[in-house]
């Protein structure tokens, strides 16, 4: 029978799961997936996402692609895999793909969000996916500070280790705004594409800044340096992490 390729977007509660990426020590979403498409084609599908996220972090707009001979509409095709799927796994839309789509090689870019609650009390309900800082913030600052990172850089100063092989650590970061209301900020960053660990890292540095362990002037500092992570730049919890969206 002939293959069809298919585009799905799908949202994760990543608290229980080591990211995406199939892992041989721990479950990742990527296994969960695979599992519900193999149930539906009666043999091992491969899925291939458009980033690899870490573990703990969420996604409201994760892609991925895939092929089946089976003839489902995209649309049964939801129904079907949400109905395997655990409830912390979503899939929200499903579409065919050109022969050529890639889900990671073809994007164009990301946005990722970044969610924290200062000071007060922070609602049980609201803690998997918020950071909690006690310290007062100063907005302003951070602000300031997350204008550096706009433009063409080599990030390796806001980066961990991957632990495999890297062709650049340069990075193109479009946007990166911080709002605030009331006790909530969100910080959020669009760019080309991002190194392991680089926007919990950068939002960590933010974090430093708002509290006034760093000044703003210090991101470009860090970015003319182009010097391997160190501790001065920490990195911010997962769970307060999204993916919020994949542009192509």
């Amino acid at each position: 029978m002939a293959e069809r390729r298919y585009k799905v977007a799908i949202a994760y509660d990543g608290t229980s799961f080591s990211g995406w990426q199939f892992q041989e020590n721990a479950v990742g979403i990527q296994q969960v997936f695979e599992e519900a498409l193999s149930w539906l084609e009666g043999s091992p599908v491969r899925a291939y996402g458009s980033s690899r996220t870490d573990a703990g972090v969420h996604a409201k707009g994760f892609c991925a692609h895939f092929t089946l001979t089976k003839p489902i509409p995209p649309a049964n095709l939801v129904r079907a895999l949400n109905s395997r799927l655990p409830d912390s796994i979503r899939v929200i839309r499903a579409s065919y793909a050109k022969d050529g789509f890639d889900a990671r090689l073809s994007a164009k870019g990301k946005e990722y969000r970044y969610f924290v609650y200062q000071g007060g009390i922070l609602d049980p309900v609201m803690a998997p996916y918020w950071t909690y800082i006690h310290r007062p913030l100063d907005l302003d600052a951070m602000r300031e500070a997350a204008a550096h990172f706009v433009g063409r850089h080599d990030f390796v100063s806001f980066a961990a280790n991957p632990n495999r092989k890297l062709d650049s650590t340069v990075r193109s970061v479009f946007s990166f705004d911080v709002s605030r209301s009331g006790r909530k900020i969100v910080f959020k960053v669009r760019g080309d594409g991002f190194l392991y660990k680089q926007v919990r890292s950068m939002v960590g540095f933010l974090i430093s800044v708002g509290k006034g362990n760093e000044k703003p002037s210090a991101v470009k500092e860090l970015l003319e340096a182009a010097a391997p992570r160190t501790a001065r730049v920490e990195t911010a919890p997962a769970r307060g992490l999204f993916l919020w969206k994949v542009f192509y």
